[in-house]
């Protein structure tokens, strides 16, 4: 009885905290060397920083800690995200800046 109280108690407590990730893996398993496993868009920031480095070494392993999948849907928000923050800054579409990282006329 009192073990489903205090599991109910700690339930409520931990809502109204921020998630703490330290040490747990999916699915709440605490992992054994103690770190949170990386998310998708900690991968794809590596991911592109290496490659813009041209460290495979660091693109391997940012390969391999999400799925294909997942590591391509976070470099896309990632390019997403910087266009639109070039855009913002240099007071211009998101297309024209798009282009204009590509190296493509203006149209």
């Amino acid at each position: 009885m009192f073990d489903a109280v205090r599991k109910v108690w700690a339930g409520l407590l931990g809502a109204t905290r921020a998630p703490s990730w330290q040490g747990r893996e999916e699915g709440g398993e605490v992992k054994a060397d103690g770190k949170r496993p990386h998310n998708i868009f900690e991968a794809a920031a590596a991911y592109v920083s290496a490659s813009i480095e041209d460290d495979q070494d660091r693109i391997d392993e940012a390969s391999g800690w999400v799925s294909p999948e997942a590591l391509s849907f976070g470099v896309n928000e990632l390019a997403c995200r910087a266009v639109l923050a070039l855009a913002r800054e240099r007071d211009e579409s998101p297309r024209t800046v798009a282009r204009a990282l590509l190296g493509l006329p203006a149209v």
